[in-house]
Formats: C-alpha cells, sequence, structure tokens
C-alpha cells in the first residue's frame, strides 16, 4: 500500500508536469500543437497503437500530451523492471481504468490502493483459484468448449467460416459465467451477441474515448456516448444483482459467489459489502473473459498463419493426450508448445496492452528522470515485449521457441508482463492460462485452420485488444476424435 495518506491522495487525473519536475528531459513527438498537444497524425480509436509508433520513433521512454493531460510512456526493459519494484512503485488507477469506476467501484481491477475492499476481496477470493478450485472448474470448461465446437462443426459443415473474436469472447463469458457464478447466458443458443457483451463492450469503449476529450467539453461533446454509458452500466448492474438474487435463493457449489456471500475474511471475520460484491461480479465477468476471448483470438490468427507451427503443437496434443476423449485436469499443463504459443502471442499483443505504475515515495527512474511521490508512468506493455535488447532484432516476429525453458530462463525478470505486476497482477491468471491452453489443444485436435489470404491483421482497441474481422475457414480432422463430449464426472505480427 502506498504511504500517502488517505486525505492527500490526489484527486482526478494528474498530468505529467504535476509529478516529474524535469520532464523536459523525456521527448515528446515534434508536432505539438499549443493547447492540443500531440494530435496530428493520431487516431483516436487507436491510442495503443499510435503509442506504439511513438515508442519506436522516440525510445523507451517518451511523453504524449492530448487536450492538456500529459502522460510518460516507459516501454525499455530496465525502466519497465524498476516501475515493477513493489518497494518503490504501486499500481496506479488512471486513464481508462479509473473511467470504469462508475460501474466497477472499488473492485478488484479498479479500486485505489488505499481502498480496504481491495485486500479484503483478495484475500476472500484467492482460495477460489487455487488447484483444488481450479480442478473443479475443469469439467465445465471442458463442456463449454464442446458447445463451441458443436457450433463449429455446423459452420463447417455448411460451408461458412467462423467469426473467431465472437465466438471466443462467447466461450470465454460462458466459461467465467458458470465456473464463477453458476450461470449460463445462453451465448452459443444467440445469433447475436448477448446484451451482456454488447454492454460490457460499450463501458470499455467510451472509457477509452473520453481519455481523448478535453474534461470541459466531454458533457457536450460526448453527450449522447454518456447516455449510452449509463444505459450499459445500468443493464449490467440489472444483469449481475439477477444472478446474485438468484444465487441467494438456492444453494452454490463452492464457486466465486459463493465465497463472496459467505466467506468472511479468515483473520478479521469481515465480509464483502453487498454493493462490492455486485462489482466484483462485474469486474470478473468484464476482466475474466474478455483479456481471455482476445488472447485465444491472437494465437488463432497465428497458428492460421503459421502451419508449421500449428503441426507441431498438433502433435504434441496427440503425443500427451493420446486417445482420451476428455484430457484431464493435469494433461493441460503438459501442453508446452501449446502453452509457448499462446505465450508468444501475448507477447505480440497482450490484450491488457500496458499498466500504470505511481511513485510510492520521491524517487528518480532509469538514475535520470525525477518523480515525486505519486507521479506514475504507464507501462506500455506491448512495446516491452518487442523491446529488441531482449527479444532480438527479429522481435517483431512470431516464434514461440521464444518462450523455451532455456530462453525464458537467460532473460532479464520483468520482460514479460501479460497480466500486470506486482501485488495488484491479475488474480485470475492462472485460470486464464489453463483455460486458454485447454481450448486450443483441443480445437488443434479437432481442426485444421484456414487462413483467408486476403485478410491483414487489424487491431480494435476499447482498452483491451482485439483482432478485427477475423474469420477463419475450418476442416475436420480424420480421424477426429469426438473430444469435448460431456460425460458424467466428478466435480473437482501478423
Amino acid at each position: 500500500m502506498a504511504e500517502t495518506t488517505v486525505a492527500a491522495l490526489p484527486k482526478g487525473f494528474r498530468s505529467a508536469e504535476l509529478g516529474w519536475p524535469e520532464l523536459h528531459r523525456i521527448p515528446h513527438p515534434p508536432r505539438r500543437v499549443p493547447l492540443i498537444g500531440d494530435v496530428l497524425g493520431v487516431n483516436v480509436r487507436s491510442p495503443v497503437q499510435d503509442s506504439m509508433r511513438f515508442g519506436r520513433a522516440l525510445g523507451p521512454i517518451f511523453r504524449r500530451k492530448v487536450f492538456g493531460k500529459e502522460i510518460v510512456f516507459a516501454w525499455g526493459a530496465d525502466l519497465a523492471a524498476e516501475l515493477a519494484d513493489e518497494a518503490r512503485f504501486a499500481k496506479h488507477v488512471g486513464l481508462g481504468v479509473a473511467n470504469l469506476r462508475p460501474v466497477a467501484g472499488d473492485g478488484l481491477f479498479t479500486a485505489y490502493n488505499h481502498e480496504p475492499n481491495w485486500q479484503l476481496a483478495h484475500d476472500v477470493l484467492a482460495p477460489g483459484f487455487s488447484r483444488e478450485a481450479m480442478e473443479g472448474y475443469h469439467p465445465m470448461m471442458l463442456d463449454v468448449t464442446e458447445r463451441l465446437t458443436d457450433r463449429w462443426d455446423r459452420e463447417q459443415a455448411a460451408g461458412r467460416s467462423v467469426d473467431v473474436a465472437g465466438d471466443m469472447t462467447k466461450l470465454t463469458l460462458e466459461t467465467i459465467a458458470r465456473t464463477g457464478f453458476g450461470h449460463d447466458f445462453g451465448s452459443f443458443e444467440r445469433s447475436q451477441p448477448h446484451p451482456f457483451v454488447n454492454a460490457m463492450v460499450g463501458t470499455l469503449t467510451y472509457a477509452q474515448r473520453l481519455n481523448a476529450v478535453p474534461a470541459p467539453l466531454a458533457p457536450l461533446l460526448m453527450r449522447g456516448a454518456a447516455r449510452r454509458n449509463e444505459s450499459d452500466m445500468a443493464y449490467l448492474n440489472r444483469t449481475v444483482d439477477a444472478v446474485v438474487r438468484s444465487r441467494q435463493s438456492s444453494s452454490g457449489d463452492g464457486d466465486l459467489l459463493d465465497r463472496m456471500l459467505e466467506t468472511a475474511h479468515p483473520d478479521t471475520g469481515e465480509r464483502l459489502a453487498p454493493e462490492n460484491i455486485r462489482r466484483q461480479v462485474i469486474t470478473f465477468l468484464i476482466a475474466g473473459h474478455e483479456t481471455t476471448s482476445g488472447a485465444l483470438s491472437f494465437a488463432l490468427h497465428y497458428l492460421s498463419r503459421h502451419p508449421h507451427v500449428a503441426e507441431r503443437a498438433r502433435d504434441e496434443v496427440e503425443r500427451v493426450w493420446g486417445d482420451t476423449d476428455r484430457p484431464g485436469y493435469d494433461q493441460v499443463a503438459k501442453l508446452r508448445y501449446v502453452r509457448r504459443v499462446l505465450d508468444e502471442s501475448l507477447r505480440l499483443w497482450p490484450t491488457a496492452p500496458g499498466f500504470a505504475r505511481e511513485a510510492r515515495q520521491d524517487t528518480v527512474l532509469g538514475g535520470v528522470h525525477p518523480m515525486r511521490q505519486g507521479a506514475w508512468a504507464l507501462v506500455l506493455a506491448a512495446m516491452l515485449h518487442r523491446d529488441p535488447q531482449v527479444w532480438g532484432a527479429d522481435a517483431e516476429e512470431f516464434d514461440p521457441d521464444r518462450f523455451d525453458a532455456k530462453a525464458v530462463r537467460a532473460r532479464p525478470a520483468h520482460t514479460f508482463k501479460p497480466f500486470g505486476t506486482g501485488a495488484r497482477a491479475c488474480i485470475g491468471r492462472q485460470f486464464a492460462l489453463h483455460e486458454a491452453t485447454l481450448v486450443l489443444g483441443l480445437l488443434l485436435r479437432r481442426y485444421e485452420l484456414r487462413a483467408d489470404p486476403d485478410y491483414r491483421l487489424r487491431v480494435t482497441e476499447r482498452l483491451t485488444l482485439m483482432p478485427e474481422g477475423l474469420r477463419l475457414h475450418l476442416e475436420r480432422r480424420a480421424p477426429a476424435p469426438d473430444s469435448v463430449r460431456p460425460r458424467p464426472v466428478a466435480r473437482t505480427g501478423d
């Protein structure tokens, strides 16, 4: 927790000039315009990709200013390692993340460091991601994947391509809803996305767009968007309230919602308040499916573009899983090459593309840049993961062997950060990695993935990253085991 007292905490956006006494040392884009800043040649819908472009031109630390809001970005491996030091820096809730607080409040992802509900929720919910809990989720992950493959079998038989991002979103939403909250959104029975997905995308997009608008003008320029955002937030709240009410009138099976409703902190005896439970459920439903669906979508894109990688991964699946209909929990971790494919996809396109860190006390970053207490920088993970000093001259290329165990051991710490860093890193990262590795293994075993030769990777941004317009053609493999048919199981760079 930051040493800053609660009373002294600054409110609202903190522009860089307030915390960086020697800001002139940090380069900025060359065509800065008075009053409006570094806006020439940028796209309001792709701030991350614009920042990556500036990072390549300006170096491992740079700044951008838009309508009086100035932000320091860092992506060099040495600077990122310093910012990951929990003794000197803590999570900073800013930019689009803070814009989500009207709906997510002091949930795990959006809580300020001084808010007590973060630690309370973390301690109550951490056992929900233990090995024992994960084993219990595994059969449900298999069942949801069977719903996906049923859908894909029908599309393949009809000669239609599949909407990768849309179907991965359905898959991951159903997985977190069933495993965490005992709820079924019926996503695969719908021809259109569930309204929850539309509302979620709406709130994320609004939070992103709000960053690029001058605060005094936002009520005027974003009046319609603000109304839609209010409607989206209200829908998210109503949906979650209905899920919680349903559980309160029935018995659960020890999932995350049960823990929220029934578990007291082991030391203090405190319980989560009803409003905070709503915020935590919204946090898990959004964060628990949005980033994983993006990771799976990027991985499937790269597998379709690199058939030799797909074949090597498929060989591993067949060697490790054999002819078992339903791979067991422990068999997933043995897919080491499949996991490398996933990690390499997350390296090139971390679906949570950055994380902000603030100084706990006055300090100096990189021995050059003084920072006052509370000053912050955005670690641009999408560029950290492409630092040629760490990843080599071919850092823009897709190569899963970068995550061979020997190569991982040889790299400095804090160079691969798709889930954030430190005490506030994603609590569900092992859940996401297990789910994504399992799904990739099942899909590789069942299908040949054929890319559209005319498709070029486009990335859409809504705080998270996702391939845009990605469709794949499928070929059923023969013999193709019916790998995920439900059976009674004990609950345990382009």
